[in-house]
């Protein structure tokens, strides 16, 4: 089991507003946004991710879904050769496969729950020491790509973006769709995979401490 180490007792974080100007602090948990990064629970965390997305699509025929071969290739007895009764049987050329993949294979994997709260953690750190988490007031009246484009490059945000919001918002949700560089999620529904393939983390001040409370 990996060791959670804390770096400092309280981190600062600066809060902004929609116009991209900064206001005041917020205070983030040193326990989930201070501690030194595990490589291997995160990588743990991606696997699992990925593996409970993957779905089965690799299929052969065995013998009895194979074309043909309902007639005996010979009769039994007199010719020399092998007994046979089909020419589907797995040991002929064009036969059926056996011990292959049938289209039903489970990939799903679980990860415990401490180990996933401390991929989490180590992924939020990384994105604290790198200053690419960026923290707003609150997230309010875009409904247009171009009025979210308008506020991505206010708040400088660079990159893959990921934008955590606390309440669900359509609007919101319609406005960032087309924009292939930007994900809209809410604090439950944060992964590891999503925050270690984005450039900027936006939050909402409601959402960042939801996450917070929600990180065991």
């Amino acid at each position: 089991m990996a060791n959670l180490t804390v770096k400092t007792a309280s981190v600062n974080y600066p809060l902004f507003n929609q116009a991209g100007e900064e206001t005041t602090f917020v205070r983030l948990k040193s326990e989930v946004f201070a501690v030194e990064p595990n490589e291997q629970v995160m990588f743990d965390a991606v696997q699992t991710y990925l593996n409970n997305r993957r779905q089965a699509t690799a299929k052969t025929k065995n013998r009895s879904e194979v074309r043909g071969g309902g007639r005996k290739p010979w009769r039994q007895k007199g010719t020399g050769r092998a007994r046979a009764g089909s020419t589907r049987s797995p040991i002929w050329v064009g036969g059926g496969a056996v011990h292959t993949p049938d289209g039903t294979q489970n990939y799903k994997q679980k990860q415990n729950r401490k180990q996933h709260a401390l991929a989490l953690k180590s992924a939020l750190s990384l994105h604290r020491e790198n200053k690419s988490i960026i923290i707003v007031e609150t997230l309010e009246n875009i409904a247009k790509t171009k009025e979210a484009l308008a506020f991505l490059q206010a708040i400088k945000a660079e990159g893959k973006v990921l934008i955590v919001k606390e309440v669900e918002d359509y609007n919101l949700h319609l406005a960032v769709r087309n924009l292939a560089h930007v994900k809209l999620v809410a604090p439950t529904n944060v992964s590891v995979y999503d925050l270690l393939h984005v450039d900027t983390v936006v939050f909402t001040k409601d959402a960042i401490k939801e996450l917070e409370g929600g990180i065991k």
